[in-house]
C-alpha cells in the first residue's frame, strides 16, 4: 500500500510543485501581467509545435498510436458534453452560465497536466501515447467549446473557420511535421535535434510555472452553486463513469492514466479566454479553473491511487 501511496504521490506532487513556483513569481512580482501574457503566447506558438514534434518523431508508431484508445477518449469527450448539456440546461436558466459549465466539465487542462502525468508515473519513455492523443482530443475540445459558447449566445456556428482555426494550432502543426518527418524517416542530424529536444523537455516545466502565475482569484459567491456542480462534475462524477467503463473495456497502465488524464485534470484555461471572447460569464469560467485546479491535487492523486490500489496499473 506504501509503495501505491508514493507513485500516486510521485504523480501528482511535481506538477503542483511547478504551478506553486508560478504562484510564488506571481506574489514576488517577478512578472508583470503582459510579461505573462508574452510568455504564455510564446510557450503555447514555440514550445508546444516543438514538444509535439519531438515527441511523435522519436516514438514508436506501433506503440504510440492506439486507435480504440483515441476511440474511446473522443467518444468520451463527446457524450460528456451531449450529457451535460441536457443536465445544465435543466438546472440553470442564464444562457451565459450554461457555456461556461458545460465546457468546464468535459474540457480538462490535458496537455499542461496530462503528459507530465503520465510521464511521472511511468517514465518519459511512455509520453508517445498521450501526445498521439492530443491530436484527437485538443481538436475536438475547440470545436466543442465554440458550438456550445455560440449556442448560448445565440450566434452562428461556422464550422469551416473553428476548422481552420484547429489546423493552424502550433500543436496540431507539430503533430503533423513530426509525423511527417517519421513516416519519411527523416534524418535530423543530432545538433539540430538535440535543441528540439531541449525545448521539448522545457515545455511542460515552463507552462506550469506561467499557468501557477496566471490564476486569479474573483469572488464566487453570485455563482457558487454553478462553480461547485461545474468542479465537482469534472474532478469526480466524470472519472466515476468513465474510467470505470475504460476499466471493462480492457484499458490498463499507461492507456489508462492517459484517459485519467482526459477526464479528471482540471478545467482548461483556454475555456476561461474563451469565454471572454464569446459574451459569456467569464467570472464563473476563470473560478473553474482556479478552484478545479487548487483541488485536482487531491483529486488526481486520489484516482490514481484508488486505481493503482486495485492493480490496473
Amino acid at each position: 500500500m506504501l509503495s501505491n501511496f508514493f507513485v500516486a504521490l510521485g504523480g501528482v506532487v511535481p506538477l503542483f510543485c511547478l504551478m506553486a513556483v508560478g504562484v510564488f513569481v506571481k506574489r514576488s512580482r517577478l512578472l508583470s501581467e503582459e510579461e505573462l501574457l508574452h510568455m504564455n503566447r510564446m510557450v503555447f506558438r514555440v514550445f508546444f509545435f516543438f514538444m509535439m514534434f519531438y515527441n511523435i518523431y522519436i516514438s514508436d508508431p506501433g506503440t504510440a498510436f492506439q486507435p480504440l484508445l483515441m476511440l474511446f477518449g473522443a467518444g468520451g469527450v463527446l457524450l460528456t458534453a451531449l450529457v451535460f448539456t441536457g443536465v445544465v440546461c435543466r438546472i440553470e436558466p442564464d444562457n451565459a452560465r450554461r457555456g461556461p459549465m458545460i465546457q468546464a466539465v468535459f474540457r480538462g487542462n490535458y496537455v499542461l497536466m496530462g503528459i507530465p502525468l503520465v510521464s511521472n508515473i511511468f517514465g518519459d519513455a511512455a509520453i508517445a501515447v498521450p501526445t498521439m492523443m492530443i491530436a484527437v482530443i485538443v481538436p475536438l475540445y475547440n470545436v466543442l467549446g465554440v458550438l456550445v459558447l455560440e449556442t448560448f449566445r445565440g450566434g452562428r456556428f461556422d464550422l469551416l473557420p473553428i476548422l481552420r482555426s484547429v489546423l493552424m494550432n502550433p500543436m496540431i502543426l507539430g503533430a503533423i511535421a513530426g509525423a511527417l518527418c517519421r513516416l519519411v524517416q527523416l534524418p535530423i542530424p543530432a545538433p539540430v535535434l538535440k535543441p528540439v529536444a531541449q525545448i521539448a523537455a522545457a515545455t511542460t516545466p515552463v507552462a506550469l510555472i506561467i499557468l501557477g502565475a496566471s490564476f486569479h482569484g474573483g469572488s464566487y459567491q453570485a455563482h457558487l452553486r454553478q462553480l461547485v456542480f461545474s468542479v465537482a462534475s469534472r474532478l469526480v462524477i466524470v472519472p466515476a463513469i468513465v474510467l470505470p467503463l475504460a476499466i471493462a473495456l480492457g484499458f490498463r497502465n499507461v492507456e489508462l492514466v492517459t484517459l485519467i488524464a482526459v477526464f479528471a485534470t482540471p478545467c482548461a484555461v483556454a475555456g476561461f479566454a474563451m469565454a471572454q471572447q464569446m459574451q459569456a460569464d467569464a467570472e464563473l469560467a476563470g473560478n473553474c479553473v482556479v478552484y478545479s485546479s487548487a483541488l485536482a491535487c487531491f483529486t488526481i492523486f486520489g484516482w490514481v491511487f484508488l486505481l493503482k490500489m486495485l492493480e490496473f496499473f
